[in-house]
């Protein structure tokens, strides 16, 4: 079976070597040494996940990820940063990237990130499409589209899978620690943090829609009413 293929972006020579050099091991990799020349070999080539650095001469990481999403919303992207802010990873996650890193990282920790995005990347590809349709709505998870008789958008893949998790439990709390799980697997605060990101999100796009809200239960989750 062909190795996937990992489009890795990192201006810092020494670290790219390295991290390339693992990497390799377990998949395809291509480096490129700035967001600009990322941008332009992602757009030549079929790649299977991005990581990227922020901080990067010609064009950072954020602007390589605004780019990509316009060209394609379903590639996983993992950003690697020195950046610790909150601000920060919200940026990047409201940006619609699926993760975030904070230098200096585990390898073992990245490369285990890459397989779990690939294996559901697969798993998505593989699934038959199914649509729901509620309060007006016609939601396709698989294409992560969300439409009505006035709007089309088309959701990240975290924010298609979020919307998935609250129609299949409709009028449901779930907890924040069940849906980080579903979603991430893990319960961290900045994965919570991520959540609140997605559903603020979601909201906007169902703020004209009577009947229906994302309603949060203090303390403890949140729960998809449609009436």
């Amino acid at each position: 079976m062909p190795k996937k293929k990992v489009l890795y972006v990192e201006d810092e020579e020494t670290l790219a070597f390295l991290t390339s050099d693992n990497l390799e091991q377990h998949f395809d990799v291509v480096h490129c040494a700035n967001g600009k020349i990322g941008l332009d070999t992602f757009c030549k080539n079929q790649f299977d996940i991005v990581v990227t650095d922020i901080m990067m001469p010609e064009m950072d990481g954020f602007e390589l990820a605004t780019e990509i999403r316009k060209r394609n919303q379903e590639i996983p992207i993992i950003f690697l940063s020195a950046k610790t802010m909150k601000e920060d990873r919200i940026k990047g996650l409201k940006l619609g990237a699926d993760d975030y890193l904070v230098k200096p990282y585990s390898i073992e920790e990245l490369i285990l990130k890459i397989e779990v995005f690939l294996h559901r990347s697969q798993k998505n590809t593989e699934k038959i499409v199914k649509q729901y349709e509620f309060a007006g709505f016609i939601f396709e998870p698989e294409n992560y589209l969300i439409k009505n008789e006035t709007s089309k958008t088309t959701l990240t893949e975290r924010e298609a899978q979020l919307l998935k998790l609250f129609l299949d439990n409709p009028n449901t709390v779930l907890k924040r620690e069940k849906i980080l799980m579903e979603l991430w697997g893990s319960d961290d605060y900045f994965l919570g943090r991520s959540l609140d990101v997605f559903i603020s999100r979601l909201r906007k796009i169902f703020k004209e829609t009577p009947n229906l809200s994302i309603e949060n239960i203090p303390r403890v989750g949140f729960k998809l009413v449609s009436e």
